[in-house]
């Protein structure tokens, strides 16, 4: 008695409109993955230092900007459309290996020293805090 198995080979039991169906699929999360999840570009970038707002700059410069806190300055570092925190005195160093932040919304927080990036576009997304 054999023991092999059938060979069941999907493709044969595709159709056209199976195919087309796939490709429209594909092509459907690629395009809402790109206005959905990528959201836009960044024009400015505001700093918070506490409670209050320290600066909001523009993004189309090169700039080094300091921002006291409660345990030290953190540095902050404007390149051309994006920008990063460059270094700061908290033990854990979050915000800095957040690494460079470049799309609106994207926010780096240095929360033991008490300074936070945001990036700023031409409009708010939607997210839980506004809902």
């Amino acid at each position: 008695m054999s023991k092999s198995a059938p060979c069941h080979n999907w493709l044969h039991g595709l159709r056209w409109g199976d195919g087309l169906t796939v490709v429209l699929g594909a092509i459907a999360v690629f395009a809402l993955f790109k206005t959905l999840w990528l959201g836009e570009a960044a024009s400015k970038v505001q700093v918070r230092a506490g409670s209050e707002i320290f600066t909001t700059q523009s993004l189309n410069q090169q700039r080094t900007l300091e921002i006291p806190g409660p345990l030290g300055t953190t540095t902050v570092i404007i390149d051309h459309g994006r920008v990063r925190v460059a270094s700061d005195p908290g033990p854990r160093q979050y915000c800095v290996k957040q690494g460079w932040l470049t799309q609106a919304s994207e926010v780096a927080m240095c929360l033991p020293n008490q300074v936070s990036v945001e990036l700023l576009g031409n409009s708010k997304p939607y997210d839980s805090l506004n809902y």
